[in-house]
C-alpha cells in the first residue's frame, strides 16, 4: 500500500461483521482461563495481552499503522513525545554512558538531555549538525552509545543530513535516532537514509487537531545489536527469567526490550481513547501534509518579501541554506516557518499579540494557524549560549501555518505587520 492508503487501512483489518472503525478497548485488564496461562505471559509478555500498561488493542492498531508508514519492524506509543525521546535513549544508555545529539533540537529535549539525564549519570554531548565529519567523529567517547537528531529542527528549521550522521554513527557501532515529528513519514522516511530508530511527538501533525498528547518510538529492525557495544541486548535479562533479546526476538530486539523493560517500569503507555483520537488524525495525515506545505510556502514567500522581516527560515524557499538538503530528504518542508522580526523581542511580541486569526499558544503543527515566541516560551530555560546553539534569535517567531484559506492567513499577517 502507498502512504495515503496506509493512513486509512494499516494496523486494523476488520473481520466479517466487525466494526469498520478501530474500536476503543476501554479496559485495563484481560481475562485468562487459568493461573498457569497468566504465569506464562509473565514469563513471555509478547505471548498475550495482560495489562494495559504494556499494550492495548486500540493502541496496538495505531502502533502498527505508524510502523507501516515509517517502514519499521515495530512501534511503541508513549504518553508524550518527551516520553518517546526519553525511552529511546534509556533503552540503550545507562549511568556512565554518553550519547551525541545535534544542538538544534526542541528546547524541551535539550533540557531533558542536558539536565535531567545528566542527573541520572548519562552524558549528552552536543554537536553542531553543520560541522564536518572529522569534528563530529572527535566528539565520540569510548562510552558513547547513540546519536540523536531532528529531521526538521524545532524551531530553527534546519534540515539534518541524515545520511552523513548515519554514516558517522555506524562507523562507531552505534544507532542513529531521528525525531521525525515535523516531517512525518509523509514527507521523510529516515530509515531509507540510514536511520535506525525514529521518534515522534504524535501531538503534532500526526494528531493534527490538538486533542491528545502522545509520542511513539519506531524500530527499523536494521541495527545490529550484537556488535559488542550493547550487552543488555545480548546477555540474559534476569527480570524476565533469562531471556536474551537478540536471540529470542531477532530484528525486533530493540522495540520489544523497550516494552518489556521500560514500559513495564515507567508505565507511560497512552490510554485507548487517546489512541482512538490519534488514529482519526492519522487517517487524513497524507492529504493534510500536502496542504500544509502548499500554504506554508506561500506564507514564507510573503514573509520573505516584507521589509519588516529580517530573516525567514523555511527550507522550501529557494535561497534557504537548507534548500538543497530539503530537496534531497523531504517531499515538502511542513507547515512550520521560523522568521525574525526587525526590532527584536518587543516587535516580535507586538506582532504576535496583534494577530486575529492565528492563535498565540504553546502548540505547533495544528490544523489551525498558531504562533509562538521560542526565546520567552518553549526555550526560555536555555542559557544565552544554548539559545545561540539552538539557532534561537530573540526576535524569532515560530509560525505554524494551518489549513485555513491561505489568503485569510496572509491577510491576518498583513494587518498585524501594518501595526509595527
Amino acid at each position: 500500500m502507498r502512504d495515503e492508503t496506509k493512513c486509512l487501512h494499516a494496523g486494523y483489518t476488520p473481520k466479517n461483521s466487525e466494526p469498520r472503525v478501530v474500536p476503543i478497548y476501554q479496559s485495563t485488564t484481560y481475562v485468562f482461563d487459568s493461573t498457569k496461562e497468566i504465569g506464562d505471559v509473565f514469563d513471555e509478555p509478547t505471548k498475550a495481552l495482560i495489562y494495559s500498561r504494556f499494550a492495548n488493542p486500540t493502541v496496538m492498531a495505531v502502533e502498527e499503522k505508524i510502523a507501516a508508514l515509517e517502514g519499521g519492524i515495530g512501534a511503541m506509543c508513549t504518553t508524550s513525545g518527551q516520553g518517546a525521546s526519553l525511552l529511546s535513549i534509556l533503552n540503550i544508555c545507562k549511568a556512565g554512558d554518553s550519547f551525541i545529539s545535534t544542538s538544534t533540537i526542541y528546547g524541551g529535549t535539550i533540557n531533558l538531555f542536558a539536565a535531567t539525564l545528566k542527573k541520572q549519570g548519562i552524558e549528552c554531548i552536543f554537536v553542531d549538525q553543520n560541522a564536518d565529519e572529522e569534528t563530529i567523529h572527535a566528539a565520540f567517547k569510548s562510552n558513547t552509545k547513540a546519536v540523536f537528531g531532528e529531521t526538521l529542527a524545532n524551531p530553527a528549521l534546519c534540515v539534518l543530513d541524515i545520511e552523513k550522521f548515519a554514516k558517522i554513527a555506524h562507523a562507531h557501532g552505534v544507532p542513529l535516532i531521528i525525531d521525525n515529528t515535523f516531517a512525518t513519514p509523509i514527507l521523510c522516511k529516515p530509515f531509507e537514509h540510514g536511520a535506525d530508530i525514529v521518534v515522534h511527538s504524535t501531538s503534532k501533525y500526526m494528531d493534527g487537531h490538538a486533542v491528545q498528547v502522545g509520542g511513539v518510538i519506531v524500530d527499523s529492525g536494521n541495527f545490529d545489536w550484537t556488535n559488542g557495544n550493547f550487552p543488555e541486548f545480548t546477555e540474559p535479562d534476569e527480570t524476565y527469567h533469562g531471556i536474551t533479546y537478540t536471540e529470542t526476538y531477532g530484528k525486533a530486539a530493540y522495540i520489544i526490550k523497550a516494552r518489556m523493560q521500560l514500559m513495564r517500569d515507567y508505565g507511560m503507555y497512552p490510554a485507548a481513547n487517546s489512541a482512538f483520537l490519534l488514529n482519526l488524525g492519522l487517517e487524513t495525515l497524507a492529504i493534510r501534509m500536502e496542504r500544509y506545505c502548499q500554504n506554508a510556502l506561500k506564507v514564507a514567500e510573503y514573509f520573505a518579501a516584507s521589509d519588516k522581516i529580517e530573516k525567514v527560515m523555511y527550507p522550501g524557499l529557494e535561497g534557504d541554506e537548507y534548500h538543497e538538503l530539503a530537496k534531497k530528504y523531504l517531499k515538502g518542508s511542513s507547515g512550520v516557518i521560523s522568521m525574525v522580526i526587525k526590532g527584536g523581542k518587543e516587535k516580535a511580541i507586538q506582532f504576535m499579540d496583534s494577530l486575529k486569526l492565528a492563535s498565540n499558544e504553546v502548540h505547533v503543527a495544528d490544523i489551525r494557524t498558531c504562533v509562538l515566541h521560542p526565546a520567552s516560551e518553549t526555550h526560555r530555560q536555555l542559557t544565552d549560549e544554548q539559545l545561540v546553539a539552538a539557532g534561537i534569535d530573540p526576535g524569532m517567531i515560530r509560525f505554524s501555518v494551518g489549513l485555513e484559506n491561505v489568503e485569510d492567513i496572509i491577510e491576518d499577517i498583513e494587518q498585524s505587520l501594518a501595526q509595527l
